[in-house]
């Protein structure tokens, strides 16, 4: 099971990802939209359900840690597990500028 983790997402996966991660707040679309054009073709199944995870929480609180006005434990609940190591990495790709071409 740890392996399935590893297995880039599928194109379909990754197209019911894109959707699930529409969000309200324009700037949280930012960050996501960012994310997708530097990461859709190396994403990796453990990365999209960390992500899907992120998707959990409310708009308001999911741009605040993208912001780091708060850490991620203060904004999750018991029914999001504060995961682990994908979820940390995925916030770092959230994060990442622009790849340049």
């Amino acid at each position: 099971m740890h392996n399935a983790n590893h297995q880039l997402l599928d194109e379909r996966a990754l197209s019911k990802l894109k959707w699930r991660c529409r969000r309200g707040l324009l700037e949280n679309d930012l960050f996501i939209d960012r994310f997708f054009k530097n990461f859709e073709q190396t994403l990796t199944v453990g990365q999209a359900d960390a992500l899907g995870q992120l998707m959990d929480l409310s708009d308001n609180d999911l741009l605040d840690v993208l912001l780091e006005r708060k850490p991620l434990d203060a904004v999750v609940t018991a029914d999001v597990p504060l995961a682990c190591k994908d979820m940390q990495e995925v916030l770092r790709m959230l994060k990442t500028k622009p790849l340049t071409h």
